[in-house]
């Protein structure tokens, strides 16, 4: 029987030691990636607890790399102190771009990593569970079909709304229209995913907020949904962002998602809100990091 969408995973299924042998049988090195701008509260305890139990505990990273993304705290400091080796984004292929936005941090951590796979986590997570880690990592370590494996958690602050209200209200009933195979993904927004250095080397990556869905987009398109699975990660502590910051946010995620489907606006697309200032974002890509080798 044919899947109607991504593979999914329970909490749980996956464990470290098994994933540790099947990681050294074949060959293959991790790297964890958290792109970070003025997380200080929280980074160096993301990184503490991955390098505890998945370095020092049993071999299952290889590197833990924070890409600082304009910080204007102490978060490159600490994460350099808590065991991640931090670069920063505005010193890293600067022929495209400084580095402002999650999506460049994330390419740039692509081009700066050096594992065969790479999982991303989100710098701004409180009480963090390396369990995360080792979900994300679990479909790609045991089933060579999967490249591209997308995280989904319960979100306690998020007053039950399980995907968060940009998701409920803006990126499912986009998705449901435009990309009907992606409709059961839970979370498509969420910034907790890994994948294939193979694949993630011949996506374009979107520069803002839009880079999580897109690049779900881009690999579904580009391996099959068959190549994409979702695992649920649990419970994911953050902080809760304001109406007033998730516009943008929303503005940048419906960008993504139509220029996908084929529906690009004329020019930049300019939010306007009564009494404050107007909002305007272009969309805007780094190409697949396979271009830019020399022929």
């Amino acid at each position: 029987m044919t899947r109607r969408g991504p593979a999914s995973f329970p909490e749980g299924a996956f464990a470290v030691a098994p994933l540790v042998a099947t990681k050294r049988a074949a060959g293959l090195t991790v790297s964890v990636c958290l792109p970070a701008r003025n997380e200080e509260a929280t980074v160096a305890q993301v990184v503490s607890a991955v390098r505890a139990a998945l370095v020092d505990d049993a071999p299952l990273v290889d590197e833990i790399l924070v890409v600082d993304d304009h910080s204007e705290d102490r978060t490159a400091a600490l994460a350099a102190g808590a065991g991640a080796r931090v670069v920063d984004a505005s010193a890293v292929l600067t022929g495209h771009g400084e580095g402002h936005g999650k999506g460049e941090a994330l390419w740039k951590s692509v081009h700066e990593s050096t594992g065969d796979l790479i999982a991303w986590v989100d710098a701004d997570i409180v009480d963090f569970d390396p369990a995360f880690v080792v979900g994300l990592l679990g479909p790609l370590l045991t089933d060579p079909a999967i490249s591209f494996v997308k995280g989904h958690y319960h979100r306690p602050e998020a007053d039950g709304v399980g995907g968060g209200r940009v998701t409920e209200l803006l990126a499912r009933p986009l998705l449901a229209q435009y990309f009907p195979e992606l409709a059961e993904v839970a979370q498509p927004l969420a910034g907790e995913y890994a994948a294939r250095r193979t694949l993630l080397e011949r996506l374009p990556f979107v520069v803002g907020y839009g880079v999580d869905v897109a690049l779900l987009i881009d690999a579904a398109r580009t391996v099959g949904v068959d190549g994409v699975a979702q695992v649920d990660l649990g419970v994911r502590h953050h902080r809760n962002r304001s109406l007033d910051e998730l516009g943008p946010q929303a503005l940048a995620v419906s960008q993504a998602i139509l220029d996908r489907a084929g529906v690009r606006p004329p020019g930049p697309a300019v939010l306007r809100r009564p009494g404050r200032e107007s909002v305007t974002l272009a969309l805007h890509e780094r190409p697949p990091l396979a271009s830019l080798r020399p022929a």
